[in-house]
C-alpha cells in the first residue's frame, strides 16, 4: 500500500483501518515520514492555529496506593521521600501561576487516600472560587463515579487517566493482579458520562508492547473520540521492576503523535515532559509532529524531584517563571506561539 495515499485517506476519514495504519508505522521511507509530520502540522494549524496552549502542573502529592511496575512512586518503593502539599500550598502554586499567565492548573497525583472526596473538593472549590476564569484539570487516577460527580461539581473540568493499554494482556504486563483494565475503562466511560473534557493515552515503548497493541491503541483512540491524548516515550526508573528495561524512542512516539493528530484531528496533544526527557529537543519535535499543548511545572521546587515518576525529569531545580520563560523561547523556536487562555478541546462533549 501506497504510503502517500493512506496518509490522504486518513485525513479525509476515509478507510481508516490497522492494516493502513500498520504501514504507517513501520515505513522507513523518510519521504512518507516527512509527508506524515507536514499533515499533521496543517491539520493542527487548521483546528487550533500556531498556538500552544500551556498547563500549569502542580505534582501535589506522591503518594500511591498501587503498584504498577514501571512508575516510581508505587507503593512498594521504599526508597522515594514522600510528600503532600497541603491546600495552601497548592492555591500558592495557583497564585504564581495565574500571574505567569496561566489559565487552566491541572492537579497531579498517585491515588492518595489522604486526599478524601470531601478534602480534594474543597481544594477545587477553592481554585475555582478565586480563579473563576480558569480550569481545572485532575490527573489523580481511577476512584469511584461519586467521587468523579462530587470532583465536577466542585468545579473541576477535565480528567486525565491514561488508559495505558488497550489490550488486557499488556495491561496485566504493566499492573499487579489487583487493577483491571476493565475497571480503567469503566472509570474513562464514567467521566465522559458526567460530562468532563477526558483525557486518555499510553507509553511508548513499554515493556511488552508489541506493533499489534500499538495499533489496538490507536484504534481505541479513534473509537472513544478523547478530548485530550497524552502519549510520551516510557522511561526506566531506577528502584522499580522495569529499572533494567529499555527506553522508548522519540522516532516513534513522533510517528505516532502524527498518526493521532489525523486520527483525532481536534484533541489535544501534549508534547511531554517525558519528551523533552528523552531528547533535548523532544518537545520542539513534538510540537512540529501535531501535538499543541505543553505542561509546565508550578511545583514547589523543593518537591520536583521527589515526583519520581521515572528518572533523569528535567526542570526539577527551576522556578515557575524561570520555566514559563525557557519553555516559551522553545515553543516560539518551533514556530508556534504560548497563549494565556483555557484551550477548551475543540471535540464536543458528548
Amino acid at each position: 500500500m501506497d504510503g502517500f495515499q493512506i496518509i490522504k485517506e486518513l485525513e479525509e476519514e476515509k478507510r481508516i483501518d490497522q492494516s493502513r495504519l500498520d504501514v504507517l508505522l513501520q515505513t522507513g521511507n523518510r519521504e512518507v515520514v516527512e509527508y506524515l509530520y507536514q499533515r499533521a502540522r496543517a491539520v493542527r494549524e487548521k483546528w487550533y492555529g500556531r498556538d500552544v496552549y500551556a498547563r500549569g502542573l502542580i505534582e501535589f502529592t506522591n503518594h500511591c496506593r498501587n503498584n504498577c511496575f514501571y512508575c516510581g512512586i508505587r507503593r512498594d518503593n521504599t526508597v522515594v521521600e514522600r510528600y503532600r502539599l497541603s491546600g495552601q500550598q497548592i492555591l500558592e502554586c495557583c497564585e504564581r501561576g495565574y500571574a505567569l499567565g496561566y489559565r487552566t492548573f491541572v492537579l497531579q497525583g498517585g491515588e492518595d487516600v489522604f486526599y478524601t472526596r470531601e478534602k480534594l473538593a474543597d481544594i477545587i472549590s477553592s481554585i475555582h472560587t478565586r480563579y473563576p476564569d480558569c480550569a481545572i484539570t485532575l490527573s489523580f487516577g481511577e476512584w469511584k463515579r461519586e467521587d468523579y460527580q462530587c470532583w465536577f461539581d466542585a468545579g473541576a473540568r477535565r480528567y486525565l487517566l491514561r488508559h495505558e493499554t488497550a489490550s488486557r494482556e499488556h495491561y496485566s504486563q504493566l499492573h499487579p493482579q489487583e487493577m483491571s483494565l476493565r475497571h480503567r475503562m469503566e472509570c474513562l466511560q464514567q467521566l465522559k458520562e458526567i460530562g468532563y473534557q477526558v483525557g486518555a493515552g499510553f507509553m511508548v515503548g513499554s515493556p511488552g508492547q508489541t506493533r499489534e497493541y500499538l495499533l489496538k491503541d490507536l484504534l481505541f483512540l479513534r473509537e472513544f473520540s478523547p478530548h485530550m491524548v497524552g502519549i510520551g516515550p516510557f522511561l526506566s526508573q531506577k528502584d522499580t521492576p522495569f529499572a533494567q528495561e529499555k527506553n522508548g524512542t522519540l522516532e516513534v512516539t513522533l510517528r505516532l503523535l502524527a498518526i493521532l493528530r489525523l486520527l483525532l484531528p481536534k484533541t489535544l496533544l501534549p508534547a511531554t515532559t517525558a519528551l523533552g526527557t528523552v531528547a533535548p529537543d523532544g518537545r520542539e519535535l513534538g510540537l512540529q509532529a501535531g501535538a499543541n499543548v505543553v505542561m509546565p511545572n508550578l511545583s514547589p521546587v523543593a518537591v520536583r524531584s521527589k515526583y519520581t515518576l521515572y528518572d533523569n525529569k528535567i526542570c526539577t531545580g527551576e522556578e515557575a517563571a524561570e520555566c514559563r520563560k525557557c519553555l516559551e523561547q522553545r515553543v516560539e523556536l518551533a514556530g508556534y506561539r504560548i497563549v494565556t487562555h483555557r484551550g477548551d478541546s475543540l471535540v464536543e462533549i458528548e
